[in-house]
């Protein structure tokens, strides 16, 4: 008789719920998002003066109900995701803040941040989610593309909005 034993990956799971922007592990996330996308645009390590600076000059204050809405990824317990959803008029919604620590690229967070942010944007009664990002966030900007947005023109000005994004919620 020849006993077979399977063995099993673990499957690693994502858990993306709604928390105060403001909570230990948030403002984490949310530092690591400004450390990444400053210092890629900066094309250097970010000081921590720097990020403080940054927090400050774009704030996440209207990502609360009801305008908006604030969420972190847990991958295995461990909070490794962000995003954020803001109201831009009372049928569009933007998304914000979307990040994903290197570790755990490519484990399915990004796609589970965008469910639950697009869920929140239906919530808060918007049809469309647009989004602005740079050329360097290639990730990002793939990220989106396979979710759904499609480039359109530019609805928002910035030093850092250098593509347009938007999905139509059905």
């Amino acid at each position: 008789m020849t006993t077979h034993s399977e063995h099993h990956t673990p499957t690693l799971s994502w858990t993306v719920i709604p928390e105060p922007f403001t909570t230990g592990d948030a403002t984490a996330l949310r530092r690591a998002y400004y450390a990444e996308v400053a210092g890629r645009y900066w094309k250097r390590q970010v000081t921590e003066t720097e990020i403080d600076q940054g927090l400050l000059d774009f704030p996440d204050d209207g990502l609360v109900p009801p305008t908006g809405q604030f969420v972190v990824g847990r991958l295995d317990g461990e909070p490794l995701a962000c995003g954020g959803i803001r109201l831009l008029d009372p049928l569009t919604a933007e998304l914000t803040r979307v990040y994903v620590d290197r570790r755990a690229r490519g484990t399915g967070g990004g796609a589970a941040l965008l469910k639950v942010l697009e869920a929140e944007a239906r919530a808060l009664g918007a049809d469309r989610v647009r989004l602005d990002t740079r050329s360097d966030l290639v990730e990002a900007r793939a990220l989106y593309a396979r979710h759904g947005y499609a480039e359109i023109p530019a609805y928002s000005s910035g030093p850092y909005a250098q593509h347009w994004f938007e999905k139509l919620l059905t």
